[in-house]
C-alpha cells in the first residue's frame, strides 16, 4: 500500500507532480479558494484516497454533490470524459472509477441515519455558543450544569434541560447564596433561546441513542475506510447549529481518542467545510478551544482540514497550524480580497519560477496552488497543480439509490428509534408528583385538625355553658342560707345576748383609741 495520496500536478505548464504524504495528514491542512473553483472536486478526491488507504473520513456534504461517493463514475458522463484525459496529462495512469464506502448521516433523519447527542456531551460551552448566550446567561447555565451532577439529573435531550432551568429559577434565591446570582431574568432568556433553536430543529439533535465515534472510525471488508457524509443542506439553514455540531464531534474525538504520536496514517480524518461558520462572531473561549484541539488532536491521529472561501476567515493562530495547503483561484475584487490574497500569497514556501500571488489569482477550474509537508514535516515548496479527476461519480445520487445504501449500512436500524429513558425531566416530574402527593397530605392532615379543634371549641362551649348553670343554681341555694343566717343573726342582736356582743366589741375599738 501506498504511503501517500496522489493529489496531481505534472504536465506542461505545471510543476512537480503533489503527493500528501500520510505520515503527515494529521498535520491538518486547508483547501481555499472562490466559489467554482474545484474545492468540491478537491476534497472528494482527498476522500477517496484516504478510504483507499484504510483511513475512515467525516465530511460534510453543503450542497448535496459529495454523495456520488458511493457509485462509480462513468464515462458516458460528459465531465468524466474530460477526467480521463486529465488523467492522461498529468501521468494519472492507475485511474479507474470505483465506488466507495459510504454511510449517511443526518440530523434529521431524512437523508441518512439521525446522529444525535445527549445535552450533558455537547456541555455549557458550545451550548452557550449555539444559544447565543451573554456571559451572565452561560453563568447560569454553568450552575445548571453543575446541580445536574450533584443532583444526580442527567441531562439527556432540551425537555431536560428545560425542566432543570425551571427547578433552576423557582429555587434560585437559594442557588445565588452558593454559587452566585442566578436570575429568573437569565433562566427565561435561556429558556427563549431554546424554544428559538427547538423550532429549528435543534430537538433532533439531542437524544439517546447517542453517536457512537466507533460506527464513524469503521472500515469495510476490505479493508477501505468508511467515508461519513453528513446530509448539511437543510442543516446550513441554522449555520450556528452546524458549527457547534462539527465542533462538538470534533472535541469528542479528542476526548474519547488515545494518544498515538505520530502514527503511519491517521485514524480518521475531518473535513469542516463552510470553515467560517465557526469562527465568525465567535467568543474568545470557543476560538481559544479550538485553537487547543487543533494543536493537539494530531497526537491522538486525527487529521482536520478546514474548506472555506479564503484563508483570511481562518483565525492566524490556527491557520499556522494547517501544513497541508491546497489553494484554488481568489478573486480579489476589493481592497480587503487584494490583503487577503497577499497573506495568503505570504503563507507559502515560495518558488523561484512564478509569484504566488499573480498564479492565485490566476489558476483556472481544477488547478490550484499546492504545498504539501515534506520529509521532517518540512513545508513544501509552492507548486502550480492541476488536481487529479474523481473516481467516484461527480453529483448527488439520486433518491432511490441513496435510501437503497442507507438501508443496507452496517448501522441500518441502530440509531433510527428514538430512546427516552430516565432522566432530569422524569425525575424532576416525580420529585413534583411526590410534594404534590406530600402536599394534598398535608393539607388533609391540617383540614382534620380543623376539624378536630372546631369539634373541641364546640366541646368547650358546651361544657362552658353546663358550669355557667351550675354556678347559677349553687348561688341560688348560698343565698337562701345566708339570707336565714342572717335573720337569726339579727334576731339574736335584737335581743340581750346580742347588746352584749355589741357593747363587748365597741368597748374594745374604744380601748385601743
Amino acid at each position: 500500500m501506498s504511503d501517500k495520496i496522489f493529489l496531481g500536478g505534472g504536465g506542461e505548464g505545471y510543476g512537480e507532480p503533489q503527493s500528501l504524504l500520510l505520515k503527515y495528514a494529521n498535520r491538518h491542512g486547508l483547501i481555499a479558494g472562490a466559489t467554482g473553483t474545484g474545492k468540491t472536486v478537491t476534497l472528494q478526491i482527498l476522500a477517496e484516497s484516504f478510504s483507499t488507504a484504510g483511513v475512515p473520513v467525516f465530511l460534510s456534504d453543503v450542497k448535496g454533490d459529495l454523495s456520488g461517493l458511493a457509485v462509480a463514475g462513468s464515462p458516458d458522463f460528459k465531465l468524466h470524459d474530460a477526467f480521463s484525459s486529465r488523467a492522461d496529462k498529468i501521468g494519472y495512469f492507475e485511474y479507474a472509477y470505483q465506488a466507495f464506502p459510504v454511510t449517511f448521516w443526518d440530523l434529521f433523519g431524512e437523508q441518512g441515519h439521525p446522529v444525535r447527542t445527549t445535552v450533558a456531551e455537547m456541555g455549557p460551552l458550545l451550548l452557550s455558543r449555539l444559544l447565543e448566550l451573554s456571559e451572565a446567561q452561560e453563568g447560569v447555565l454553568n450552575i445548571a450544569f453543575r446541580l445536574s451532577d450533584e443532583e444526580g439529573l442527567p441531562l439527556l435531550d432540551l425537555k431536560d434541560l428545560q425542566a432543570l432551568l425551571v427547578w433552576v429559577g423557582q429555587n434560585g434565591e437559594e442557588l445565588s447564596l452558593r454559587y452566585g446570582n442566578v436570575s429568573k431574568s437569565s433562566v427565561g432568556a435561556i429558556q427563549r433561546a431554546l424554544l428559538v433553536l427547538e423550532n429549528q430543529g435543534g430537538t433532533q439533535l439531542f437524544g439517546e441513542p447517542a453517536l457512537e465515534l466507533s460506527d464513524m472510525m469503521a472500515t469495510d471488508i476490505d479493508g477501505r475506510g468508511r467515508i461519513s457524509i453528513l446530509a448539511s443542506d437543510k442543516l446550513m439553514a441554522s449555520p450556528r447549529l452546524y458549527a457547534t455540531f462539527l465542533l462538538w464531534l470534533l472535541s469528542e474525538l479528542f476526548e474519547e481518542l488515545p494518544e498515538v504520536g505520530d502514527p503511519d496514517k491517521p485514524k480518521i480524518v475531518f473535513f469542516f467545510d463552510e470553515a467560517h461558520l465557526l469562527f465568525d462572531d465567535a467568543p474568545k473561549a470557543l476560538v481559544k478551544k479550538v485553537e487547543q484541539v487543533a494543536r493537539l488532536i494530531r497526537s491522538k491521529g486525527v487529521g482536520v482540514f478546514f474548506i472555506t472561501q479564503n484563508p483570511d476567515d481562518v483565525p492566524e493562530n490556527i491557520l499556522g497550524q494547517l501544513g497541508n495547503r491546497i489553494q484554488h483561484a481568489l478573486r480579489a475584487f476589493t481592497a480587503r480580497d487584494q490583503k487577503a490574497l497577499r497573506l495568503a500569497a505570504d503563507t507559502y514556501r515560495s518558488n523561484p519560477r512564478f509569484s504566488t500571488e499573480a498564479t492565485i489569482r490566476e489558476v483556472g477550474v481544477g488547478e490550484a496552488v499546492t504545498s504539501m509537508l515534506e520529509r521532517k514535516g518540512a513545508p513544501g515548496m509552492v507548486e502550480r497543480t492541476l488536481i487529479r479527476p474523481p473516481s467516484s461519480q461527480l453529483g448527488p445520487l439520486d433518491v432511490a439509490t441513496r435510501r437503497q445504501i442507507i438501508k443496507a449500512s452496517p448501522v441500518a436500524g441502530k440509531y433510527e428509534t428514538l430512546i427516552d429513558r430516565d432522566s432530569a425531566f422524569e425525575r424532576l416530574s416525580a420529585r413534583a408528583q411526590a410534594a404534590a402527593k406530600a402536599a394534598e397530605k398535608a393539607e388533609a392532615e391540617e383540614e382534620r385538625l380543623e376539624q378536630r379543634e372546631r369539634e373541641l371549641a364546640q366541646e368547650r362551649r358546651y361544657d362552658n355553658s353546663r358550669r355557667k348553670t351550675t354556678s347559677r343554681r349553687r348561688h341560688s341555694r348560698n343565698d337562701s342560707f345566708g339570707e336565714a343566717v342572717t335573720k337569726v343573726i339579727l334576731k339574736e342582736l335584737k335581743g340581750t345576748t346580742g347588746r352584749r356582743i355589741v357593747r363587748g366589741i365597741l368597748g374594745s375599738l374604744f380601748k385601743a383609741r
